[in-house]
């Protein structure tokens, strides 16, 4: 069975890279969501099994969203997605319990690696 992902990016281009790259890869994506609000709530609708998170976000950002998805879930994989520069909010995301982290703008095989890590 293909492995199920939650996108997670405000902008609509972002998850549509995401998707493709997923999708290319034997990923099924169940859901996407525009703020960390829309997140949690397609979280709890369609139970992923990896879910991809951008950091900045409005309404709610990828941290606050990770913190209440991993209360709903302490087993919830998810892998933020920053831009460069991010790096201190890399490391407060890892704290939080965030698997990995991948760098826009994206490289396929970085996606694709930090998917296939993440799922084990």
């Amino acid at each position: 069975m293909a492995n199920r992902i939650l996108i997670v990016d405000d902008a609509a281009f972002m998850r549509m890279m995401i998707r493709d790259i997923l999708t290319k890869n034997g990923y099924e994506v169940v859901g996407e969501a525009q703020d960390g609000a829309q997140a949690i709530e397609k979280f709890k609708e369609v139970n992923p099994d990896l879910i991809t998170m951008d950091i900045t976000m409005p309404e709610m950002d990828g941290i606050a969203a990770l913190k209440e998805i991993r209360k709903l879930d302490s087993n919830a994989k998810v892998i933020m997605c920053s831009a460069m520069g991010q790096q201190a909010m890399v490391i407060d995301a890892i704290q939080a319990g965030a698997k990995d982290f991948i760098v826009k703008p994206f490289q396929a095989d970085r996606v694709i690696e930090a998917i296939k890590k993440t799922l084990g």
